[in-house]
């Protein structure tokens, strides 16, 4: 039996506001957990069975990802250990695979930490294409680097301190230095985590700021060798391009990951009872990001996220809120305001265990109906700009 959560008033009052049920954050404690393996260790399964000492669920409607029992950990586990699997919602899941990543793809995470995700589309990339990450905070930008680390995922990723609202850095390719000496202190060489002094005394200086001054410029933090930085010279790789390039040299794929209130993670919301209740008032219900400014923020994330699409791309958005504020209203806003833009329908989406969401072709995962998090999810197409008829 799920324990009966003890939200505060103001919370319910969020929750009443934005028609959404106080009670489905009681259907917590009965939620699986859900993990997926890295393509080629399928024939782990029963090994990992053994070591969790439970039965491990494969999911028909997603590959590669399995249910386990919400009270089994897998962070002592020697396939966690060993980067053969890592956690992810199975909803998260299902936003990656509606952007239909194919090999060769340059693909970008705009809203990319802690990093599973980017995990994810990095594996469905296999040994061709790129990926780039980036988020405004840098102690989780770390974590993710981390991550990427561990799965044998770094080889062609990036990853950019920067602002999501106004990041505007083309994918890469790699391009070897010259004879004419040009591979100088300003041209990328092989990554390494030590980094020069100059560097060290500067993040020293910024690493109290835990998230990223607006007016601050991108700052690369992690690439791969296969990323396409290696060869690049520091203003070729910080040269954005004329705003119409990029319809032919930006991202196949963009997810828009946009930050939210996380009312739709319940689990996250759990943890506000042992972390304090005002920390959820401090962090999801303060008023000035609930209101008017948190989705403007989700606005111009989809915005730029766009913006930096090649033509015929793909651009998912999503956010783990229930309410209708933070995602219908937002897709429909930037629909009404861009006409290259077609909401599309998701094919794959009819085998999930989710509804439509309000806007048609949009849909919802929650806990009812998807025993997941709640998870929108927006498949938004990039077409040919209309020419004007006379």
């Amino acid at each position: 039996m799920s324990k009966q959560l003890e939200l505060p008033e103001s919370f319910v009052r969020f929750l009443e506001a934005n028609g959404i049920d106080p009670s489905i954050y009681n259907e917590g404690d009965s939620l699986p957990r859900y993990v997926r393996l890295k393509p080629g260790f399928e024939d782990v399964v029963q090994e990992i069975e053994s070591e969790i000492n439970c039965k491990m669920e494969q999911l028909n409607w997603l590959p590669g990802f399995y249910s386990i029992p919400p009270h089994v950990h897998i962070a002592r586990s020697k396939a966690y250990q060993q980067g053969k699997m890592y956690g992810i919602d199975a909803a998260s899941g299902a936003a990656v695979s509606a952007l239909g990543i194919s090999p060769g793809d340059h693909v970008l995470d705009l809203c990319a930490a802690p990093g599973a995700k980017l995990c994810m589309m990095l594996d469905l990339l296999g040994d061709k294409g790129t990926a780039t990450g980036v988020d405004v905070a840098r102690h989780r930008l770390s974590a993710c680097r981390t991550m990427l680390q561990k799965y044998g995922l770094g080889e062609r990723s990036r990853l950019f301190l920067a602002d999501g609202t106004t990041f505007s850095l083309p994918p890469t390719t790699n391009l070897p230095c010259t004879a004419s000496g040009s591979c100088d202190e300003e041209t990328f060489k092989q990554w390494t985590s030590r980094r020069p002094y100059k560097e060290r005394k500067q993040v020293a200086k910024t690493r109290n700021n835990f998230v990223l001054p607006h007016d601050a410029h991108p700052e690369i933090v992690f690439y791969g060798h296969n990323s396409g930085v290696i060869g690049l010279q520091k203003k070729d790789l910080f040269r954005p391009l004329d705003q119409n390039d990029y319809a032919n040299c930006g991202y196949d794929k963009v997810l828009v990951d946009a930050e939210c209130t996380h009312d739709g993670s319940i689990k996250h919301i759990q943890k506000f009872e042992q972390w304090g209740w005002t920390t959820l008032e401090r962090r999801v219900l303060d008023a000035e990001r609930t209101d008017t400014n948190l989705t403007a923020l989700q606005l111009n994330l989809l915005r730029n996220g766009f913006r930096l699409l090649k033509q015929g791309g793909i651009l998912v958005y999503s956010t783990c809120s229930l309410t209708h504020a933070q995602n219908e209203d937002v897709v429909d806003e930037f629909l009404a305001e861009s006409f290259s833009a077609e909401l599309q329908e998701i094919e794959m989406a009819k085998d999930w265990p989710c509804r439509s969401g309000r806007t048609p072709k949009t849909v919802r995962f929650d806990p009812s109906t998807s025993a997941t998090s709640g998870l929108f999810v927006a498949r938004i197409k990039k077409m040919a700009p209309e020419k004007n008829v006379l």
